[in-house]
């Protein structure tokens, strides 16, 4: 992803490759990374009257698994990333179980097996391309009633990632099966998403 700190020269590879993700968790190159748990997503868990079964998708280093697991959400993250996934298990520890190596968008995930998919950096890292079938994929995968909530990358630079999007192209994608419940600015955005990024809560039909 880009940000102000100078990127090391990496091989070209596609952002829709593991290969791509492989290469700067390897290098230790992760400007999109928080290195904790946001704000935004501890006052959406104190709100919620149980726990949810929660996916997180292109989980990276996975911060928020030890959160939810001790809050007793059940979690599962994923990532196609074997290096994320990597650093995910060696940061968390007795969580390291949540984490596996995944891809959103295979046979491992089945519909309707979640009730929260917690998006945080995961569909602004992928190619405008596949916005449709992550949109799609989201929805399967959450039955009525269940939540996509997380944080919206709004930009119009075409370069990339991490890749913005318009308001008006986000509800395009997700308001034929989704309606949006919550928006909020985050107290904690990082350098590389300050200023254009929002909390959002959009919940399915």
């Amino acid at each position: 992803m880009s940000s102000a700190e100078s990127p090391p020269s990496f091989p070209r590879h596609d952002p829709a490759t593991p290969a791509f993700w492989d290469v700067r968790f390897d290098a230790d190159f992760t400007p999109w990374d928080q290195g904790g748990v946001p704000q935004c997503l501890v006052d959406f868990v104190s709100a919620q009257p149980r726990p949810l079964r929660t996916l997180i998708p292109g989980c990276g280093s996975a911060y928020e698994v030890r959160y939810l697991a001790e809050a007793s959400w059940p979690v599962l993250a994923v990532d196609f990333s074997a290096s994320a996934v990597t650093r995910a298990k060696q940061l968390l520890g007795d969580y390291a179980g949540h984490v596996q190596e995944a891809d959103f968008f295979g046979p491992a995930l089945q519909p309707g097996q979640f009730d929260l998919i917690y998006e945080r950096a995961f569909m602004c890292a992928l190619p405008r391309s596949m916005r449709v079938d992550w949109a799609r994929r989201v929805a399967e995968l959450l039955a009525p009633g269940a939540v996509l909530a997380g944080f919206f990358f709004f930009d119009e630079t075409p370069k990339g990632p991490p890749f913005g999007i318009s308001a008006a192209e986000l509800d395009e994608l997700l308001l034929p099966a989704f309606e949006c419940s919550e928006t909020r600015t985050p107290p904690d955005s990082i350098p590389v998403f300050a200023g254009k990024e929002q909390w959002m809560v959009w919940r399915r039909r």
